[in-house]
């Protein structure tokens, strides 16, 4: 009976040791932001990285390693689309007679790119393009082995972290601060902007007009502009002949060229 008695004395700190760790664990969870209340985030995503609400219906972080990679893949669209957002609005608001989705046409360029040739600008985008893309590849396969200037030895980025160089990328010093907070706003912003520049695009296929124009048109007649009628409408031709290159086109947007 004494040996039974000492045994029960000697697990009970141990259950209630296990008994804590659960309900920090609970805790943790109830505490953390998530995508809709009450979900449960998949166990692969502990909320690490910046903007993890537990979002993965298709369950393509799963894999640890393409979930890097998928981060960084959301980076660079979302910096992209947020340059390209507010391009298209600035361009829109200075130049109000040239539709966003002609502007980079040699006739709609300023001086002196108007004589510029289209296929020697697309070449050269492709191969600039292209040894940056396998530089940032070469970082995601050994993290800071193109942390130093190729050209100009012994110029480097402190790259604290994959996909966040620093040093001159970051002249305000902000990764100083709360940087986890920064990331957050910054994917963020860089999904709404993905979203917007999206819908900037099936809009101007649907009705010919850049953002402005179309909101403007859809608050003086919102019935009569709206995305019910344009349903069906499709402003892009099939192609468009550009300095005797033919490129051709294709309508996201349900309807028909």
């Amino acid at each position: 009976m004494a040996a039974l008695m000492q045994k029960s004395a000697l697990s009970r700190p141990a259950c209630s040791t296990r008994s804590s760790r659960r309900a920090v664990v609970v805790r943790a969870a109830a505490d953390r932001k998530l995508w809709a209340p009450g979900v449960v985030a998949p166990e692969y995503l502990k909320g690490e990285l910046a903007g993890d609400y537990g979002w993965d219906p298709l369950g393509l972080g799963a894999d640890p390693t393409a979930l890097k990679w998928y981060r960084q893949s959301e980076l660079q669209h979302a910096r992209w689309a947020m340059l390209g957002v507010a391009g298209v609005l600035v361009q829109e608001i200075v130049k109000p007679d040239v539709y966003f989705y002609e502007a980079g046409l040699p006739q709609n360029l300023p001086e002196p790119f108007t004589n510029i040739n289209m296929g020697g600008l697309l070449a050269w985008e492709f191969i600039l393009m292209h040894w940056v893309e396998v530089r940032r590849w070469q970082d995601y396969k050994n993290f800071g082995s193109v942390n130093e200037d190729p050209i100009f030895k012994g110029n480097k980025v402190p790259n604290p972290e994959m996909g966040y160089p620093g040093g001159i990328f970051d002249p305000f010093g902000f990764s100083k601060g709360d940087f986890k907070e920064l990331q957050t706003k910054e994917i963020k912003n860089g999904r709404l902007a993905m979203i917007a520049y999206m819908a900037f695009i099936l809009q101007a296929q649907a009705t010919g007009k850049g953002p402005l124009a179309a909101l403007s048109a859809h608050l003086s007649n919102p019935f009569g502009n709206n995305i019910l009628k344009n349903i069906g409408t499709c402003t892009v031709p099939h192609s468009v002949d550009v300095q005797g290159l033919t490129i051709p086109l294709t309508c996201l947007w349900p309807g028909s060229q």
